[in-house]
């Protein structure tokens, strides 16, 4: 099996904290590129509608400035280590992101985390993980918290 390039994609949740060490293992035992990606969820593409009384560019401004502070701060003693890292934050509706970037770059696997929504939240956001599973051009592990470890 030849795995040259590996996707983690992060929410900052704790299903991405325990996914981590996964993607770090795998690219360092296949001596592999790791890709770390954030997507800000795009609302005006999801509901292909205008925001009014806000400044959308703004505002994504704001979140893509954090977020790249977050992905900085988050994974900087998870990757401790690897010598080929490249993170980028990108705007749209996550598992459609997340599968371009898998072809765009020729990703070889994904390794994600579940957060496991439930409910009226599942309803509403979906499984971003389940929709990459299904439609990813490459094989994609994903990672569950532990249910010792989950938050009750």
């Amino acid at each position: 099996m030849k795995v040259e390039k590996i996707l983690f994609p992060t929410d900052f949740s704790e299903g991405s904290f325990h996914a981590l060490p996964y993607a770090v293992d795998l690219a360092k035992h296949y001596n592999a590129k790791l890709f770390i990606i954030h997507v800000i969820y795009d609302i005006a593409q999801a509901t292909d509608s205008h925001i009014p009384h806000i400044s959308a560019d703004e505002l994504y401004k704001e979140i893509s400035a954090w977020a790249q502070k977050e992905m900085e701060s988050c994974c900087i003693e998870g990757i401790r280590g690897l010598a080929d890292v490249k993170k980028q934050v990108v705007r749209g509706i996550p598992y459609e992101e997340i599968i371009k970037f898998a072809g765009d770059e020729k990703i070889d696997m994904i390794v994600m985390g579940t957060y496991g929504r439930k409910g009226l939240e599942r309803f509403i956001f979906g499984s971003t993980a389940e929709r990459v599973v299904r439609r990813a051009p490459c094989p994609v592990m994903t990672v569950r918290v532990p249910r010792h470890r989950e938050k009750q």
